[in-house]
């Protein structure tokens, strides 16, 4: 239950908007990966099975999504309008976040960790 009121926590700090991205984020990944457990790690919010399937935090401009390296591999067409790296996408906050994709993505790294 504390890493809960951590990850509350950590989304309270943030503007009301920005708080409203983490919170349909948070709710897209515990939808995609419903038997994941919630923790920290690295100072962000994450979920995990038998690894860190993904991370996420907000910054000043963006939400960043971390779904390790195979989870950007394996949408990198449909990442191409994201500015990505090896293993993280940033969501422009002035953008909505692509939930559907979000979601493809978590599932993908829930069937990687079975």
């Amino acid at each position: 239950m504390q890493t809960l009121q951590f990850i509350d926590q950590y989304i309270s700090c943030f503007p009301e908007e920005v708080q409203e991205k983490l919170c349909l984020m948070r709710e897209t990944v515990r939808n995609a990966a419903p038997e994941a457990v919630e923790v920290i790690s690295y100072g962000m919010p994450a979920f995990k099975m038998k690894r860190i399937l993904v991370y996420f935090a907000a910054f000043t401009k963006h939400i960043g999504f971390y779904p390790t390296s195979s989870g950007i591999t394996a949408f990198e067409k449909e990442l191409a309008a994201y500015k990505h790296a090896k293993g993280s996408v940033q969501f422009p906050l002035n953008e909505p976040l692509p939930l559907e994709l979000i979601s493809a993505i978590v599932q993908f790294r829930v069937e990687e960790e079975r």
